[in-house]
């Protein structure tokens, strides 16, 4: 912990002489709260502090209303501290953003608040490992409101009016009808590519251990038999090795916890092997499919960012574009939703339903049946939320 609060120190020093300035003060308060508050007062605390900061560039004044956990001034409510810092912002006295605010200022103002918000910690220490800061309770938290998340899906879906639903499957078929036809097409002739994924699968396999598979989906069976998908030569192939699951007996998704920030946790949920398998067949098809079009290729970003960046920093320096960001975006897409919008594609519904995972394992909650089409970061989830947000 003395290092990180000599890094702040460190570089506190150098960007006050940089704006002319002093952090005298500001050095002695972080070493303090560090060192009452731990890890949090840099990753978490200086991170909010630093949020507030920003909005307050925004909306062009300071709002000491707005807590900050830091003390602020009893007749002009101006923040004690970084007002070295701040000052060369705003008008100490009215709190305004002045005129001409000094660009340095502003620049160590967020390094200096945000440099910790997303550390990464070292998986070898104890004392600082992911489980060790974020505090049982934020696991909890975060297991909660997965299930929460799960029963607003639930009951957004009982209150859908038919005509909602009308009107979305119509608009749903003007933008995607064509490539739902192709990728139809690529399901009924049996031209789908599965592959393994890299990651962790819920069956708790290696990554050879994968290529070994022998358990197979009843739902998959007829869209995508297990004689063609899971051996690649017909003369190898013992029918006798593979266990066919029942709907009932198939494996939950198992959902986990990973680092995100020391504030909350990133919940996700992994998936079966074959379940994997499965998506990665489809979701190759079907990136392939929007690569070919003229029109979602560019709309539609799949592979390549670069344009979302390029919008988002438009969007910072003129405020005509802005960034829809959605809390737990994939988590809420609903099947649904999904259902009716494959509804003029039966083999293709019938291929996306079977390799969608029904069930969900939650730590603390047991298992559950999910109404949401995939949790996120399935590989599944991703194309879906895209369309629909």
């Amino acid at each position: 912990m003395k290092s990180l609060t000599s890094l702040w120190s460190c570089t506190a020093n150098e960007l006050a002489a940089r704006c002319c300035t002093s952090a005298a003060l500001d050095v002695k308060t972080v070493e303090c709260r560090t060192q009452h508050e731990g890890l949090s007062f840099l990753a978490i605390t200086l991170a909010n502090y630093g949020k507030v900061i920003q909005k307050w560039l925004d909306q062009g004044f300071v709002a000491p209303w707005e807590s900050t956990s830091f003390r602020t001034h009893p007749l002009t409510g101006f923040p004690v501290f970084m007002q070295g810092f701040l000052g060369r912002v705003f008008s100490p006295v009215s709190g305004a953003l002045l005129d001409d605010p000094d660009i340095e200022a502003i620049s160590a103002i967020l390094q200096l608040t945000l440099q910790f918000s997303k550390i990464a910690l070292p998986r070898e220490s104890e004392r600082y490992s992911h489980s060790s800061v974020v505090s049982a309770g934020r696991e909890r938290q975060a297991m909660s409101d997965f299930i929460q998340c799960e029963h607003d899906v639930r009951k957004a879906d009982s209150l859908l009016d038919p005509a909602y639903m009308a009107d979305f499957k119509r608009v749903s078929n003007l933008l995607y009808g064509d490539i739902f036809t192709k990728l139809d097409r690529e399901v009924h002739w049996g031209r789908l590519k599965p592959k393994h994924g890299p990651g962790a699968v819920a069956d708790r396999l290696s990554s050879n251990a994968k290529y070994s598979l022998d358990s197979w989906p009843r739902r998959l069976e007829r869209v995508m038999p297990s004689s063609e998908y899971l051996c690649p030569n017909p003369n190898f192939w013992d029918k006798e090795r593979i266990h066919i699951i029942e709907p009932g007996d198939e494996l939950p998704v198992r959902v986990v916890t990973v680092p995100k920030t020391l504030k909350a946790p990133r919940v996700i949920a992994i998936e079966p092997a074959a379940m994997q398998y499965a998506q990665q067949a489809l979701f190759g098809s079907l990136r392939d499919i929007v690569l070919e079009d003229g029109f979602l290729r560019d709309v539609i970003g799949l592979d390549d960012q670069d344009p979302n960046r390029e919008m988002a920093r438009l969007g910072s320096l003129n405020g005509d574009l802005a960034t829809l960001d959605l809390s737990e975006a994939s988590d809420r897409v609903s099947n649904q939703h999904v259902r009716a919008m494959l509804e003029d594609w039966p083999e293709l519904l019938e291929a996306v339903d079977g390799c969608r995972s029904r069930k969900a394992d939650v730590p603390g909650h047991g298992v559950i049946r999910l109404a949401k089409f995939a949790s996120m970061v399935q590989l599944f989830a991703f194309p879906w939320k895209l369309w629909f947000f």
